[in-house]
Parts: C-alpha cells; sequence; structure tokens
C-alpha cells in the first residue's frame, strides 16, 4: 500500500513542478514516527496554475492530504487521523502554541480512489453537513475546521486537466486517459508509469497492454530522453563498439591521429604489402 502512496505523492509533485506550491511526502510529526501523507504548500515564487484538477480550487497556503488506494478504506477513523495531523502541522508551522496561525489558512483533504461507502454512505441518508461540490468533490462539514474537502478519483469526469486523477482512477480506462492527457513537467518522473502499470496489474487490473506494449510506450522513450552517458553507463566499451561498423568507428578521426595507434611493426608489414 504504502507504494501507492509514494507514486501518488510523487506524481503530485510532478504536477505542481514550477507553481507558487510545492509538495512534501511523508511528513513526519512526532518521535513515534507518525507521517501524514502528503502536505502541499503555498509558495512565494513559482507560476500559478490557471488550470486545476476538479477539487483542488480550494487549496489554501498548507493543504494538509491523506489518501487511500484501491482497497483502502476511507472511514471515520482515516477523517480522525488526518484531523489530528492537521492540529500537529499547524502546531509546528505556527510561531507559538498560543500564537497559531489562521484556520483559514489551512484545508484538510481526503483523496479516495473509490467512493468513501462507510463514511459518506447513501446520498439520500446525507445531513447537511454533508454535499456534493460536482462530480467526484464532495464536502462535508467540521466544527473545528474548515470544510474537509473529499476527492473520488472514480468518479472524476475524464477532461484533460483531472488526467492527474485519471492515473489513479483504479481501472484501466482511466489510466489510459491519464497517459495519454497528463502533461509531464520533468521526462524522468514518466518513469512512474512502470511502477503505477505494475501496481494496478497487483491489484488485479486487466490493462489493456502487454508488457511489450508498455516498454516501446514509455521505457523506450524515457531511454531516448537520457544524456548519452547516462545510456551508456554500465555498458564496457568493447561491447558498445561492437554496435558500429570499423569505418563507424573512425569517422571524424584524423588519418594521423588513427596512425599513431597502430603500431609500428603493424604498419611496416602492412606497407610492405603494397609495394
Amino acid at each position: 500500500m504504502i507504494k501507492w502512496h509514494r507514486a501518488f505523492g510523487l506524481v503530485l509533485t510532478d504536477f505542481f513542478t514550477g507553481s507558487n506550491y510545492k509538495v512534501e511526502m511523508e511528513k513526519e510529526l512526532s518521535a513515534k514516527q507518525q507521517f501524514l501523507d502528503i502536505v502541499i504548500i503555498k509558495k512565494s515564487e513559482g507560476k500559478p496554475i490557471d488550470d486545476l484538477p476538479d477539487g483542488l480550487e480550494y487549496l489554501a497556503d498548507h493543504n494538509v492530504l491523506t489518501y487511500k488506494s484501491l482497497h483502502q478504506p476511507m472511514d471515520n477513523w482515516a477523517i480522525e487521523e488526518v484531523i489530528g495531523h492537521y492540529a500537529n502541522y499547524r502546531k509546528q508551522e505556527s510561531p507559538f502554541e498560543d500564537d497559531l496561525l489562521p484556520a483559514a489558512d489551512f484545508q484538510v483533504y481526503a483523496v479516495s480512489t473509490r467512493y468513501p461507502q462507510k463514511l459518506l454512505g447513501s446520498k439520500k441518508h446525507w445531513g447537511s453537513d454533508t454535499k456534493e461540490i460536482q462530480a467526484g468533490v464532495y464536502q462535508v462539514s467540521c466544527k473545528i475546521i474548515r470544510p474537509i474537502i473529499i476527492l473520488v478519483l472514480n468518479q472524476m469526469p475524464q477532461h484533460e486537466k483531472n488526467a492527474l486523477w485519471q492515473l489513479f482512477s483504479g481501472n484501466a480506462e482511466g489510466f489510459g486517459f491519464g497517459d495519454a492527457h497528463y502533461q509531464w513537467h520533468e521526462p524522468r518522473a514518466k518513469s512512474l508509469l512502470n511502477q503505477l502499470y505494475e501496481l494496478y496489474q497487483k491489484e488485479g487490473v486487466v490493462m489493456p497492454y502487454t508488457w511489450d506494449n508498455f516498454y516501446q510506450d514509455y521505457t523506450r522513450p524515457l531511454i531516448d530522453s537520457l544524456p548519452i552517458e547516462e545510456r551508456l553507463r554500465g555498458i564496457p566499451p568493447q561491447e558498445a563498439l561492437k554496435q558500429f561498423s570499423v569505418e563507424e568507428r573512425l569517422k571524424g578521426i584524423p588519418p594521423e591521429e588513427w596512425l599513431k595507434k597502430i603500431p609500428p611493426e603493424v604498419l611496416k608489414k602492412y606497407l610492405s604489402t603494397l609495394s
């Protein structure tokens, strides 16, 4: 399950690359190794994002986020836990415990791959504290903090701006849509698709590609994007040279340079055959 969280955090990190927000993952909150899944923090520099994925238009200066993957429940305990993390995080970020940053500076997000039935239940039984803002985006009022925003990824519309969510939608169709429309900021980050593909297969999701297709679509372009020295790392020179003919190896080298490398006795013997 941890691999899902790390992959989710890394893709979020790529999404906010160059923007006025930064992402911190697995932020430690105590000496007892309590980790907050993800924090998205507004920066003083960076480019604002004009078209945020659905639900992220409610970002505050500090955004505390809990994430539940395909088979993890988003239940009452998960919400209680993230509220506790929020309180701890707010204390750490404030100058003094008796001088806390305003609650309005913080937003709590609960992100779930599938609809959190245990938490929200049937829509017809909702109270006035719960409402659906738009497809896949819910809001639950809380007396002690701002309303909690709940994002249900497999309900998100397949719009280009939601490509990030579609990668984690829990189904092959969504993954394919996300792959086709998500614009990576860091070319190397696209290698995360390998990890996501493998995670989906382990979860029993039938994917539309074979590993050979996947290599051609993702791994090959990633290799091509690497600097030459990175591609050649670990390959013995003699193995690399086997890919080229003698003429190709000598191309661009002045004759006087490669002639210097020929032992005198070999050169003398060769010249004698020409006379």
